[in-house]
């Protein structure tokens, strides 16, 4: 018998567009949408959060949904994901917010996307110039022809396992994993390691960022995405990978002390007293 019941707004970009946009970014979102209360509840949050929606597509397909279950004591979690209506898009939706894309200053994406979509995307940011951040999350075998078009691959310990096909345990193996990320085209790999912080590595620099404990750990679903979100607007205000990452760390360590996906994402001002005190 489970002890308590939440329902909120999530999914891995979703919550990388919120984490985002309250560390003050201008953030617009293109994804798509059922015409149900899981999207209607989508809807009201991106209105919330003051985030772009001109792309938000629709569709009469039911709106994605996860189920999450999160050990009560450890705050660990697992996850079943039914991708629904954002499975929906096609490259010609992609096409159609190209203009949007040029004029942006980070393009990040992730894999709860069709592939096709994902690579698209990738494709009309690389070109134009705009930098790229590939989240390979949920885990999937990628095509060799996208990993050059990743300025930075932020996967976490078994997404770079799963890609490189061997085990990624510590820094050691994630930094082989990292190499072998690069020999493929990637520019930057960034591989975070939960309550270890994360492995930065490309560009001539390789360094282990340390996480940031801002108190017990209450759920670690959507840390990522935190991290995610706060590593592109980092990157977006000109700071390097390194710094990038550690404020991303920073993000994700605030993240992991509150319950929820996008409700536990911080404000910048939250941040940057964490990183000052650090």
């Amino acid at each position: 018998m489970g002890s308590e019941f939440r329902l909120g707004p999530g999914g891995k970009g979703s919550n990388q567009a919120v984490a985002a946009a309250r560390l003050g970014a201008r953030v617009s979102f293109i994804s798509m949408l059922g015409r149900d209360p899981f999207g209607d509840l989508a809807r009201d949050t991106y209105k919330k959060e003051g985030i772009d929606t001109r792309y938000l597509f629709e569709t009469d397909h039911a709106t994605g949904a996860a189920s999450i279950v999160v050990h009560e004591t450890k705050g660990e979690n697992a996850i079943v994901v039914v991708p629904g209506a954002c499975f929906q898009m096609t490259t010609a939706d992609v096409d159609r917010t190209k203009a949007l894309i040029d004029q942006s200053s980070i393009f990040m994406t992730q894999l709860e996307l069709p592939l096709t979509v994902v690579e698209r995307g990738l494709e009309l940011a690389h070109r134009s110039g705009v930098r790229t951040i590939l989240n390979p999350a949920p885990a999937f075998d990628l095509p060799q022809s996208v990993y050059p078009l990743c300025d930075y691959l932020t996967p976490n310990e078994s997404e770079a396992a799963g890609l490189v096909r061997q085990p990624v345990v510590d820094l050691l193996s994630a930094e082989r994993a990292a190499d072998e990320l690069l020999r493929r085209g990637v520019r930057n790999v960034v591989i975070t390691l939960g309550a270890e912080g994360a492995l930065v590595k490309g560009g001539g620099v390789a360094q282990h960022v340390r996480a940031f404990n801002a108190g017990p750990v209450v759920e670690t679903t959507g840390a990522g995405d935190a991290f995610n979100g706060g590593f592109a607007v980092a990157l977006s205000e000109g700071l390097g990978v390194v710094e990038a990452a550690r404020f991303g760390c920073a993000v994700a360590g605030i993240s992991v002390t509150r319950h929820g996906t996008a409700p536990s994402m911080p404000t910048r001002a939250e941040v940057d007293s964490l990183l000052r005190r650090s």
